[in-house]
């Protein structure tokens, strides 16, 4: 049941992230949500076999998203750069939060070896 509910939250939470910023800002309830649906796929989503693999790609994310949103060089391509830097805000709001999860738990976990 809580694999569904995780599963689910990273179905929406990307489809929120991608699809809401395209037309206008993200407003603080969106804000809210993104970060409250990351929390829920870092605790639910990501197993320790997956760990790896997780803040590897999520490092890449976050790097990418982080020199485009916002007062990078894809905000200022012609119509579509606001929205793509608008994009990558909102899918650093989703996935920061489950990186973060996910980085200390391996961190709890490496630390409890004797």
């Amino acid at each position: 049941m809580l694999q569904k509910i995780g599963g689910w939250a990273f179905i929406v939470g990307v489809v929120v992230a991608v699809v809401a910023p395209i037309f206008a800002e993200l407003r603080p309830w969106l804000i809210t949500l993104l970060i409250v649906l990351g929390l829920v796929i870092g605790f639910l989503n990501i197993t320790v076999a997956d760990t790896q693999t997780f803040l590897l790609a999520a490092l890449a994310l976050v790097i990418v998203s982080g020199f485009s949103s916002t007062s990078g060089v894809i905000t200022q391509v012609a119509g579509i750069g606001p929205a793509l830097g608008r994009i990558f805000g909102g899918l650093l709001l989703l996935v920061v939060p489950a990186t973060i999860i996910v980085a200390l738990r391996s961190i709890y976990t490496v630390s409890r070896r004797p």
